[in-house]
């Protein structure tokens, strides 16, 4: 019998953490290394600083449950008014994908590391994308490079689209057993009613509104306060602009502090 007694609910979770630029999205993962989280990291940003900062810290200790892997893609500037341009082969976008199915590479070290496949890691690991607005950016530059010959842009954008948005269908699935953050800058957009709303950065403007319905939980990090009283916090109830959620909506209290907030967050879905 299938009943709701047996529902997956706290078996992972599957997060997108919204902010602006400079709201503490990536430092605000480091109290979750503090609760015994492995995190694996994607690192589209190359911003992975505060983190670091906040973690050695705080929990020098466990500095070794952090891995992660930068993913840039090359560029180098043009003497026209393009600006820059991506420098030979596009490899960020492809590589994720690689390490999403595998998490192996040759370290600066020359060392072979290999911890397998992380759809098959338990629940006290976390995949983390950072950030979404990158990650599009290799979606993208990828794309590009695959339709040389494409004469409308419109082409480009579609298989964009379509493997960023299959890949947020992989990491959200049912299959994939580890725990999943991607962190997100906010896109704001105003629809034919005149409404103004906040989506998730993903390739172009139509893709935003449709991803938060792959996650089960969705929140904000905000600032609050004026002068020497401004303080950080991350909110889980729903703005007027942004669309916010979680499954656990009796239990989680409105705003939890950066300090520990995604620690909290985590602790009240899983229900320990």
């Amino acid at each position: 019998m299938t009943s709701l007694a047996n529902h997956q609910s706290n078996e992972s979770t599957k997060l997108i953490l919204l902010g602006n630029s400079g709201s503490g999205k990536t430092g605000a993962l480091a109290s979750l290394v503090g609760a015994g989280y492995k995190l694996f990291i994607l690192d589209y940003d190359n911003g992975l600083d505060p983190l670091k900062s906040y973690v050695k810290h705080d929990f020098p200790d466990k500095l070794g449950n952090v891995e992660y892997r930068t993913l840039r893609d090359k560029y180098k500037t043009t003497p026209s008014m393009t600006g820059s341009q991506v420098e030979g082969t596009p490899t960020a976008f492809t590589e994720g994908l690689k390490m999403l199915d595998k998490w192996a590479y040759t370290d600066t070290d020359g060392s072979k590391i290999d911890l397998g496949k992380p759809s098959t890691w338990g629940p006290d690991c976390i995949v983390v994308i950072d950030s979404s607005t990158f990650f599009a950016d290799a979606a993208f530059n990828w794309a590009q490079f695959m339709n040389p010959g494409a004469k409308d842009n419109r082409q480009i954008y579609f298989a964009a689209q379509q493997a960023f948005e299959n890949t947020i269908a992989l990491l959200t699935s049912k299959d994939f057993k580890p725990n999943v953050i991607v962190i997100s800058h906010i896109r704001y957009s105003t629809t034919q009613d005149g409404v103004t709303k906040g989506f998730p950065t993903a390739v172009g403007s139509a893709l935003g509104p449709t991803i938060p319905a792959y996650f089960n939980s969705i929140a904000l990090m905000e600032t609050i306060g004026t002068g020497d009283k401004i303080q950080r916090q991350i909110r889980t109830t729903p703005t007027a602009i942004i669309d916010l959620k979680n499954p656990a909506p009796f239990d989680m209290v409105p705003a939890l502090p950066i300090k520990t907030g995604l620690a909290d967050f985590f602790k009240t879905l899983k229900g320990k």
